[in-house]
């Protein structure tokens, strides 16, 4: 099914850029409105990449008022940017005034100060103080996230007046399946469902069909927006309050906010994993110089990892001078013991951001991943003890260190490997720093380290 809409987009995309190559601009509009705002947001960059800035700005000018804020709104924030900057002050003004308030929040983080100040300039007094309060929320918080926009309802309400009430604001608010039951002082005292009050009576008053605050779960403004997406996930909320350190009701947060962010954190942890800067940018908008910044100081870390781990090897250079048949088997210990390492970090990353380990699990994974080591580690043994012997033809002592030191190695590296992110956690640092690079890195370490001593030990040399 979705190998079958990606098929469609991409007719239609071809379609509109041949109508536009010959100036066909009615068509095309025509063309481009039988996709939804997210598709023809996409089309618009690809407008925008082939036939220039000022054929994508005429396409989204010729849209529905009703339809070019969603589209807008889906835009990357550069090609927003952009095309801002190709605009009237006034066509500014109204496409950001039609936008939802949490999408136009995220558009005016994005702008030059000097556009902003233009549009606070154009917006009306109340919208202009509320728009300043969440601009000045923290970045990736959960006030910079949320959206003022809710059907809030009191408690002496009765069903039929809560109905009328959202009825009236419904059309302005994110949400109406869910109200938010405030007291005279803007505190959260209460959670009612649409669905409970449509089958009440109409006599029936909030107060007896809502959920008091002590049963709800929220969030403060400050809260990282990380830890707001670990609660729609864990409890599948479809909306989420956020109140002040007063416990006043300030804003909601709403799924499809989350999924946003649930995006932008994976993305980060994967780039982090693989040992590059963490970036919003996408891949081709983003420069080589860029790039090569992003990634450089990992590499740089590496080679001196590297380096240190050619020293060791140096150091034991009398050895391996003696029994040159070591040096054979050393990429075998260090990819294995670099890829067991990455796999238990990798689980235990995953499993911390999603809330299924914590701090207080430590000892549960050190030991889990001990016998797993163990396990792993006793079955790669024999099976390299039996190569060794029948294939390679070298004496027992060799398959002893080789296979002594691969068992010690795998379950030092799965142990390390489970441990670095939760000490990463514990110091207020990123878990998924401590991934496949420095996981790799620290093992390789610790397998030349190993190796070379039970080798000393076992061979008498």
């Amino acid at each position: 099914m979705e190998m079958e809409l990606e098929r469609q987009r991409e007719e239609s995309l071809e379609i509109v850029l041949d109508l536009l190559k010959e100036k066909k601009y009615v068509p095309a509009r025509q063309e481009l409105l039988t996709n939804n705002s997210v598709d023809i947001a996409e089309m618009l960059e690809e407008i925008r990449d082939e036939l220039g800035l000022d054929v994508a700005i005429i396409m989204l000018r010729s849209l529905p008022k009703d339809v070019v804020a969603d589209v807008f709104a889906e835009l990357s924030s550069d090609s927003q940017v952009e095309i801002i900057g190709g605009i009237t002050d006034k066509e500014i003004s109204y496409i950001i005034a039609e936008m939802d308030f949490d999408d136009m929040i995220d558009v005016l983080e994005e702008l030059p100060a000097n556009l902003v100040d233009k549009i606070l300039d154009r917006a009306p007094k109340e919208e202009r103080k509320l728009i300043n309060t969440f601009l000045h929320y923290p970045e990736n918080s959960a006030g910079s996230i949320m959206t003022p926009e809710y059907i809030s309802l009191k408690k002496d309400m009765t069903v039929s007046e809560a109905l009328a009430r959202i009825r009236a604001h419904g059309k302005d608010s994110e949400t109406i399946y869910t109200c938010y039951v405030k007291d005279e002082s803007r505190r959260l005292i209460g959670l009612v469902s649409l669905r409970s009050m449509v089958v009440a009576e109409s006599s029936t008053k909030i107060e007896d069909l809502m959920i008091p605050s002590d049963d709800l779960i929220c969030v403060n403004v400050l809260d990282d927006q990380e830890t707001v997406s670990s609660l729609f996930t864990r409890y599948g909320f479809l909306a989420l309050p956020v109140v002040d350190k007063e416990e006043r009701l300030v804003g909601i947060i709403t799924v499809d906010d989350i999924l946003d962010i649930i995006e932008e954190e994976t993305t980060e942890d994967i780039q982090k994993m693989a040992g590059v800067a963490a970036s919003t940018d996408e891949y081709l908008d983003t420069s080589v110089w860029q790039h090569m910044k992003n990634r450089l100081p990992w590499l740089i870390f590496l080679m001196i990892s590297s380096m240190i781990t050619g020293a060791i090897i140096v150091r034991f250079e009398g050895l391996l001078s003696q029994v040159i048949s070591l040096v054979s088997y050393l990429p075998l210990l260090m990819g294995t013991g670099g890829n067991s390492g990455s796999q238990a970090a990798t689980l235990v990353i995953r499993s911390l951001s999603i809330g299924e380990l914590d701090l207080r699990d430590a000892g549960a994974v050190f030991w889990k991943e001990i016998r797993v080591g163990f396990c792993a580690g006793l079955i790669l043994s024999i099976l390299n003890c039996a190569k060794i012997l029948l294939i390679d033809g070298e004496p027992l002592l060799v398959a002893i260190t080789v296979c002594g030191s691969l068992l010690l190695v795998i379950m030092l590296a799965k142990s390390i490997g489970a441990m670095l992110p939760l000490l990463a956690k514990r110091l207020n640092v990123d878990p998924a720093l401590m991934a496949s690079p420095m996981i790799a890195s620290l093992n390789d370490l610790i397998t030349v380290v190993v190796y070379f001593l039970l080798a000393t030990s076992i061979l008498g040399l």
